[in-house]
């Protein structure tokens, strides 16, 4: 409740603020403005398990959003010109900063709260097992969270569990309702492995002479999830395993967000794109694109565009990858493919709809068929478009893969980012790639 209303409420205080200060009055424009502002902003982010550091990032990433929203629209509509330009320059200052504050204060407070013994969630674990045990460690690691794991149920012996990590082993599965009633339990996670339903269902008909709340944690949670959640399917239950993030009004913001920018970029370069291209056919003989096939959406073949770097084009059953010193790579093309302005033609491949600005980089076909072989949850990666820059890419997996274990680190920050999903986080790496195109050694 704390986190909903955090952004929202901070952020409206901070403009009536800024409108005292300057001596404005606080009238039904401010009233207008706040109404949006909440609408903007509410249900407020989650960032209580963040690290500080990563608490002011997305903060000052979802106050740029909002703030481009709100300035498009009320230059737009010159709804804007009914606020002094004092107010609006302080507050666009203000904001974050009095978020930032509300967050940090926030922490502290709850955090102490959370300690106290009266505040706390007496919590059981059915289930000693590493589905069990990671549930513990949660709990222990996240203070906010104010739950008191008292330990595990399990009707396995003491000297067969290896894993109580500190916790008691309070008891065999048959006594669990007892305890419940005699210790003032709150919630129960169950983490029995789904071989043992008939054991499960038998124990949830003993609970519910209980008062205590019930969650199952079942093994299948012990995979690598993507997109993991709960939905119903004509009003049948149930659980997603793998799933695209860009479903519902997810999937129109990704493809708004895209064709927006990707437009207003390909107007602004435009001057640049017609030098380049002048550029490379003046210092080599072909074409002036380059046309490779990748693997799109769901696996489905597409053809991606760039500015044509080397002297031969590779797209058969065998592409080799770039490397450096590479005797195909013209020294125009070399200009481009370190400063990554080779990838430019493909912002017309984010406006038909094949690839999105921010997502994982698409690989040759060919390379596809040999990694899916050898890397597990290779293609998961294709749930989503391919993007012209990545989250693989800002972490320092840009350029050649000459080892499989390159190659599996760059999925890994691609599946991470499938399943962190968010529109701050398009924005953030589209800030660092700008950052990293500068700096990066591995692009040549």
């Amino acid at each position: 409740m704390v986190e909903m209303f955090l952004d929202p409420l901070s952020l409206i205080l901070s403009l009536i603020a800024c409108a005292l200060y300057f001596g404005d009055t606080v009238d039904a424009r401010y009233v207008v403005l706040s109404l949006v502002v909440f609408s903007l902003s509410f249900p407020g982010s989650s960032l209580l398990s963040m690290r500080p550091r990563r608490v002011v990032r997305q903060c000052v990433i979802n106050w740029m959003l909002i703030a481009f929203i709100l300035l498009f629209f009320g230059y737009a509509s010159q709804y804007i010109e009914n606020f002094p330009i004092d107010v609006v320059v302080a507050w666009l200052v203000a904001a974050p900063a009095t978020q930032l504050v509300a967050h940090f204060t926030a922490r502290a407070y709850l955090k102490r709260s959370a300690a106290q013994v009266e505040n706390q969630t007496r919590v059981i674990i059915v289930g000693c097992n590493d589905i069990g045990v990671q549930l513990a460690e949660q709990f222990a690691f996240n203070p906010f969270l104010g739950i008191h794991c008292l330990g595990y149920f399990d009707d396995r012996s003491p000297e067969r569990i290896t894993q109580l990590n500190g916790h008691a082993l309070l008891g065999r599965l048959s006594e669990l309702a007892a305890y419940v009633k005699a210790h003032r339990i709150d919630q129960i996670y169950l983490a029995l492995p789904m071989a043992s339903q008939p054991r499960i269902l038998a124990l949830l008909d003993d609970l519910k002479d209980t008062t205590a709340s019930v969650f199952f944690a079942p093994d299948i949670f012990l995979t690598d999830l993507i997109q993991g959640r709960m939905d119903y399917v004509a009003g049948v239950p149930v659980v997603a395993v793998c799933d695209t993030p860009f479903t519902g009004i997810n999937g129109l913001v990704k493809r708004g967000s895209d064709m927006l920018l990707s437009c207003l970029i390909l107007v602004l370069i435009s001057p640049l794109l017609l030098g380049i291209a002048i550029g490379v056919k003046m210092t080599s003989p072909g074409p002036v694109l380059f046309r490779q096939r990748r693997y799109g959406l769901d696996g489905r073949e597409i053809v991606v565009y760039k500015f044509r770097s080397m002297t031969v084009q590779d797209d058969g059953a065998v592409v080799k990858q770039a490397t450096r010193n590479d005797q195909r790579i013209t020294q125009f093309g070399g200009f481009l493919r370190r400063t990554s302005l080779d990838e430019l033609p493909q912002f017309i491949n984010v406006v038909q709809g094949r690839m999105s600005i921010v997502g994982p980089r698409p690989h040759a076909v060919a390379h596809n068929e040999t990694y899916r072989k050898l890397i597990k949850g290779y293609m998961v990666r294709h749930k989503v478009k391919p993007g012209i820059t990545g989250w693989a890419q800002v972490n320092g997996y840009r350029g050649e893969t000459e080892t499989v274990d390159k190659m599996q680190k760059r999925i890994e920050f691609d599946l991470e980012y499938l399943r962190n999903w968010s529109i701050g986080l398009d924005l953030w790496i589209i800030v660092k790639t700008v950052a990293v195109v500068f700096k990066d050694r591995n692009a040549y």
